[in-house]
């Protein structure tokens, strides 16, 4: 009861069915800062361009980040991740690739979209922080990857959650949270425009929405290896 009440909340009123078409794709451009472990900080701004499918593995989801030093895109599609620089593909860093899907993976859609990706969704009951009441809820994905959500219990909206992934070859696993504020209407859905993401107590990265479109037309090509095309003989 408490996810489908935060499912309805995200579409201020709307049933699942019209939330998932009206956020079925979407253009979504924002900054973003990372504090580096050395205390440094670094702005990046971005283009998240996203599809979703019937079935995860059918999401398609491209990122272009332009930071000082460099340009680059990561895209996933096909159930593939793959990057994109000066129009040439390349694997990205283990780092990037476990940041980019546990982005995904540990998301506020994937509690939106629990049904439709087959994840479990199970109380694991109530709780008080800053003196807010709050419903917690625990989701498993269909790769055994669990998330905890807070969710307001008196505006049912999801206000933080939490997980934990040990990073690329590391056996320590470390405890990650991403906290959302400044909900705002985006289209007849509620969208959070401020995102915290903390690592085992300290902030690594705050995102900022500047704009965000639903129902914008994509070209498929988008989410295409750019080396695989030239290789098939098209332009």
């Amino acid at each position: 009861m408490v996810a489908e009440s935060a499912i309805a909340v995200a579409g201020n009123g709307f049933g699942r069915a019209v939330l998932a078409q009206i956020r079925r794709n979407g253009l979504e451009v924002g900054k973003e800062t990372r504090t580096r472990p050395d205390g440094r900080s670094e702005e990046s701004r971005y283009e998240l361009r996203f599809v979703h499918g019937e079935k995860p593995e059918q999401d398609k989801i491209r990122i272009d980040s332009k930071t000082p030093q460099a340009e680059y895109t990561l895209v996933y599609g096909e159930g593939r991740l793959f990057g994109i620089i000066n129009g040439a593909t390349f694997t990205p860093r283990p780092d990037d690739a476990a940041d980019f899907l546990s982005r995904q993976a540990h998301s506020i859609d994937a509690l939106l979209r629990y049904k439709e990706l087959e994840s479990k969704v199970s109380s694991a009951g109530k709780d008080k922080q800053q003196g807010i009441d709050l419903y917690v809820i625990d989701l498993v994905d269909k790769a055994s990857r669990k998330t905890r959500y807070f969710i307001s219990a008196k505006t049912f909206r999801i206000l933080s959650l939490e997980y934990e992934e040990s990073p690329p070859g590391s056996a320590t696993p470390v405890k990650y949270a991403r906290r959302f504020y400044d909900y705002r209407l985006a289209q007849g859905t509620q969208v959070p425009y401020r995102t915290v993401t903390l690592e085992d107590g300290k902030l690594t990265t705050e995102t900022h929405i500047l704009t965000i479109t639903y129902g914008v037309k994509m070209d498929d090509a988008l989410f295409k290896n750019p080396t695989a095309t030239s290789a098939s003989g098209n332009p």
